[in-house]
């Protein structure tokens, strides 16, 4: 029998983003410096992460601190998009590690974010961060347990990816040094419905796509 080959650094699907990103990495991947190597990149996620969070802090006071967030979110995307590719273009060999540090990274990322809305949200709406930050955590869970099943792994849910999410921040952001946070009670509970809705269609859908590969294999057998 044929050993099965780790596909962690091969992702399915794409976003609206993904042709553009992957002509601006192949064309700057061999310009970066020798001294940067794939792990220095992977590991400057805690340095933004925790930048992130003293912005955050600092922005209970005065909203402008949001400009320094959504400038860690513009470095954490060129350090996470070269990362990797560094990695293969290199012939590194960390591909395991980097998935696993890449993906774990990503998380320690998206809580910072999310936490640090809730440090600036008005009173009441807690929960509604927690909720949305375990249902964000959610969507990751649902892509590596479908990778484990299938040895696909796809991090793009209805043509929404890490690049258009980081965008969606960076325009919250400036939405927000400009208007407030005063609009965050209607909004916010809207967002967490829409998220949870569409966590529960993800889930659906590739519970379906896991059940046919089981049945076809059942009957193929």
């Amino acid at each position: 029998m044929a050993k099965q080959v780790f596909k962690g650094d091969q992702k399915v699907g794409a976003s609206v983003m993904t042709r553009w990103e992957d002509r601006f990495r192949n064309k700057w991947v061999p310009r970066l410096p020798s001294w940067i190597e794939t792990w220095h990149l992977t590991y400057l996620t805690l340095i933004w992460s925790g930048l992130i969070l003293v912005f955050c802090w600092q922005a209970k006071n005065n909203l402008n601190w949001l400009w320094l967030v959504s400038l860690m979110v513009v470095a954490q995307y060129f350090s996470d998009l070269f990362d990797g590719a560094v990695g293969r273009y290199r012939k590194t060999g960390l591909i395991k590690w980097g998935y696993y540090m890449d993906h774990f990274l990503d998380y320690i990322f998206q809580s910072a974010i999310v936490v640090g809305y809730m440090m600036i949200s008005p009173p009441g709406l807690t929960w509604y961060f927690v909720g949305i930050l375990v249902m964000a955590s959610g969507y990751m869970v649902s892509s590596f347990l479908s990778f484990a099943a299938t040895n696909e792994f796809e991090i793009y849910f209805f043509g929404i990816g890490p690049t258009e999410i980081r965008i969606i921040v960076i325009v919250l952001n400036a939405s927000i040094v400009f208007l407030g946070t005063s609009w965050w009670p209607v909004t916010v509970p809207i967002f967490f419905w829409a998220i949870l809705m569409g966590l529960v269609v993800m889930a659906w859908r590739t519970q379906r796509k896991l059940w046919r590969i089981d049945m076809d294999a059942r009957d193929g057998n």
